[in-house]
């Protein structure tokens, strides 16, 4: 299975060009969030792959104009052709207000899937906003990765982390992909494509 991981920043030559040879061949996409709900809307009309969300921490206006034929898995487990994919969007909260969370609230989000977890026998992909603690993150308390990603990784061992939220620009020492374990974590900053 191809898939196409999108996150923070609307890609130019899918969205202002529309270079469609970008969506060959791809069987699912994947929002890691940040990204506006009319990018994602658009790219619906041109791939017959389902595209599954989260929420960044910036996603608030997808209550009310979420994206329009895109499928939002948020504290769920999606399966698709088989694969497993669990959705926890949202960064660590830095200010007031929604799509944030501590990480004793992403905790909480976590322990209240464990009926569902249980019942698929884990998942293969966790698609994230944020990065794991320590996989990827930064120091300062915007950018800082959750624990519990961890614990959820050492418990399950999915093939994949997918997340965003580290741009690329952030770091002279940007890394796409790091291992944690027998997991691979991707950072799906703007277009990045794998396989399953």
């Amino acid at each position: 299975m191809r898939i196409l991981a999108l996150s923070d920043t609307p890609d130019k030559q899918l969205w202002d060009y529309l270079d469609r040879r970008l969506l060959d061949g791809v069987d699912l996409v994947l929002s890691c969030g940040d990204l506006p709900a009319e990018y994602l809307s658009f790219l619906t009309c041109f791939t017959n792959a389902p595209i599954l969300y989260v929420h960044g921490n910036h996603d608030t206006r997808y209550e009310r104009q979420p994206p329009e034929g895109c499928i939002c898995i948020e504290d769920s487990i999606y399966v698709h052709d088989g694969v497993r994919i669990l959705g926890l969007g949202g960064s660590m909260r830095y200010k007031p207000g929604p799509c944030m969370y501590t990480e004793q609230e992403m905790q909480r989000r976590v322990w209240k899937l464990r009926r569902k977890l249980s019942r698929s026998k884990g998942f293969d992909i966790l698609l994230t906003h944020a990065p794991a603690l320590g996989v990827g993150d930064q120091d300062n308390i915007p950018h800082r990765g959750f624990g519990v990603f961890c614990t959820l990784m050492d418990k399950y061992a999915p093939k994949f982390l997918v997340h965003g939220h580290v741009h690329q620009e952030y770091s002279f020492s940007f890394q796409r992909e790091r291992e944690y374990g027998s997991t691979k974590v991707i950072n799906a900053y703007k277009r990045y494509y794998f396989d399953i």
